[in-house]
């Protein structure tokens, strides 16, 4: 299958593109910097042409609220159109596990607008939401440190390794289109500021982890559970001690959209 990976360089995307082309699929990594763009819709034709499903795993460049609902808003637009008029039969698309439970957030006001439009187009579709990324949990720690005090809700998080995102997304994307919406996530749950002290633990940092009860994450009052899976989600297996530190590590150029999965 040719599969077109919009966002294809990005921290999901680039892992994507190595595990489709590993299974014998000509995957191809869409991107400003190759000339490809969602909004504008440049290079778009040219790159959908033979594909038989496009993934878009695309990120705002601003977190705004009306610049982000623009973003997902127009580059959805553009994709399913192109998508249409190629003849593709399978458009995938990566959501955020929780995002109906997180509408304070413009950011995922702006996915439920995404995954809204992907729903009433007539284009097959699979809507993948996922949980947070192992690799944000040092960006999330960063925005809730004061000095050498971290201070974190003890709201529930069930973080998923972004190469589990990867296998997850890509095994959808080269299956029928399920015309719904699949939920995947970590195999386990934490609370954010257990899940920091045994970060810390294992990296021996000086830095207290405190309790904050009424702590907003990245400006959301969460609820304990919304970013949680149900029941039917599919789950990655359990990373060893030695992995949750080291997929909490800092990820090369990575920046997480607010209290999301990121790209």
């Amino acid at each position: 299958m040719k599969i077109v990976v919009i966002g294809g360089t990005g921290l999901i995307g680039s892992r994507l593109v190595t595990n489709l082309r590993a299974h014998g699929h000509e995957a191809v990594a869409a991107s400003p910097q190759s000339g490809v763009n969602s909004v504008t819709g440049d290079g778009l034709a040219d790159a959908l042409q033979g594909a038989s499903a496009v993934i878009d795993v695309t990120n705002s460049p601003s977190w705004e609220d009306a610049e982000v609902l623009k973003f997902f808003e127009t580059s959805t637009r553009n994709l399913l159109a192109y998508e249409a008029a190629e003849g593709v039969g399978h458009h995938i698309a990566l959501s955020v596990v929780g995002t109906e439970r997180l509408l304070e957030s413009g950011f995922f006001r702006a996915k439920l607008a995404q995954e809204n439009l992907i729903k009433a187009s007539k284009n097959p579709y699979s809507i993948v939401r996922a949980t947070q990324f192992f690799e944000f949990v040092k960006q999330i720690v960063d925005y809730s440190t004061e000095g050498n005090i971290v201070r974190m809700p003890p709201a529930f998080i069930q973080p998923m390794a972004a190469d589990d995102v990867a296998s997850a997304v890509a095994r959808i994307a080269t299956d029928r289109p399920v015309n719904g919406t699949v939920e995947i996530g970590g195999p386990e749950q934490f609370r954010l500021d257990d899940l920091r002290r045994r970060v810390r633990a294992a990296h021996q940092e000086p830095r207290q982890v405190l309790s904050a009860p009424h702590r907003r994450y990245h400006g959301i009052q969460r609820t304990q559970r919304a970013p949680i899976t149900d029941k039917h989600a599919q789950l990655s297996q359990p990373p060893s001690e030695t992995g949750v530190a080291r997929s909490a590590s800092p990820s090369a150029g990575a920046s997480p959209p607010p209290a999301s999965v990121g790209r």
